[in-house]
């Protein structure tokens, strides 16, 4: 009992807040990086690429605050006082550069497939301690999605919501409740003043709609087990719940990435096999060739000709995740093309 009573004591010195953040990779461009003036959002990004190359990247070019990994290891990129750019061409309710009024946190992981429960504690515990620091309700801890926007182009006339589906799982009811988030925005206020038009109506129905495709990969219950404190800290490891710091340090040190190399070019990662019959719940791997699109129901719908553009074909649908391009052996998700990369001869398969 007095061996507790002491931890508890230091415990309390160290203030209540005990979240271990990594410098490992904080960003030569840390120090050009001005002070921000405001701080009104929390955005979250999904880095779409492993953890290695991805705070390569988020080092070098000082593009978030903060990177979580799938160990749910805490790196701090750029100082949380100072302007990161993590969300390129965005809006927020009217105001255009939400780099200047914002936080990012980029999630090692994909904007469409379930994070670990230890990402999603580390990501809670770090979304937590920042919402209390800068008092941000849990209707601005948005995703990327709903803050980027896209310029007029030869697919939409307008500036559109839609350019980007980053993050887009954190808009869920089911991811939220596993971050203790209760609220999330009602809509798009943009849209609704007429400064944007909607661009990608699945991702609309994702951020304000009823479309949850992570609820068989989370239970009900949010992420905190019942009676623990969000960050559980030292309370959890004397009641055994977690590792002691020093366990956690000395594995923190091993699993580390080494620091980035200048000018490293990250190699993609290796496809994954494609389960014949994948498990229920469990996000089935695109389409590697065309004989695997017709084998999953997909038909052809039309080539891109230089009349003939791949919205003609696919209509609103265009960058739609169940829509996919083919071109020299090569199959592409709708919701990873690039508009200017959409070449005359490219398939347009759909269901």
């Amino acid at each position: 009992m007095r061996v507790v009573a002491l931890l508890f004591l230091v415990f309390l010195a160290g203030g209540a807040s005990a979240l271990d953040v990594s410098n490992r990779y904080r960003s030569p461009r840390n120090a050009e990086r001005r002070v921000r003036k405001t701080t009104e959002l929390i955005v979250l990004h999904t880095t779409e690429a492993p953890a290695r190359s991805s705070l390569n990247k988020l080092c070098e070019r000082g593009e978030a605050h903060y990177c979580v990994t799938e160990a749910g290891t805490v790196y701090r990129i750029v100082d949380r006082d100072r302007v990161a750019f993590h969300a390129g061409r965005s809006m927020w309710n009217g105001k255009e550069d939400v780099d200047e009024f914002s936080i990012g946190i980029e999630c090692v992981g994909y904007h469409d497939k379930a994070m670990g429960i230890v990402q999603i504690r580390a990501i809670r515990d770090l979304v937590k301690e920042l919402q209390k620091m800068y008092r941000i309700p849990d209707e601005r801890v948005v995703c990327h999605s709903h803050v980027a926007y896209g310029a007029p182009n030869k697919w939409q006339k307008k500036n559109h919501r839609g350019r980007k589906r980053c993050g887009m799982l954190f808009a869920m009811p089911s991811v939220r409740a596993q971050l203790n988030l209760a609220r999330r925005p009602a809509g798009d206020a943009d849209v609704r003043a007429k400064r944007l038009v909607v661009g990608d109506d699945y991702l609309r129905r994702v951020l304000y709609g009823n479309v949850d495709t992570m609820k068989a990969s989370y239970p009900k219950t949010s992420a905190t087990p019942s009676g623990q404190e969000a960050g559980g800290g030292i309370f959890a490891w004397l009641r055994g719940g977690a590792k002691s710091p020093e366990k956690e340090k000395a594995q923190i040190s091993a699993k580390d990435p080494p620091p980035p190399k200048p000018r490293l070019v990250p190699a993609p990662p290796p496809p994954k096999p494609v389960a014949a019959h994948p498990p229920t719940g469990v996000p089935q791997a695109p389409p590697k060739s065309i004989a695997e699109l017709k084998a999953r129901g997909y038909t052809l719908k039309g080539s891109v000709t230089k009349s003939v553009t791949a919205s003609k074909i696919a209509g609103g649908r265009w960058n739609s995740k169940d829509t996919y391009y083919t071109i020299r052996n090569k199959v592409i998700p709708g919701s990873e093309i690039d508009p200017a990369h959409i070449e005359v001869g490219m398939g347009v398969w759909m269901k």
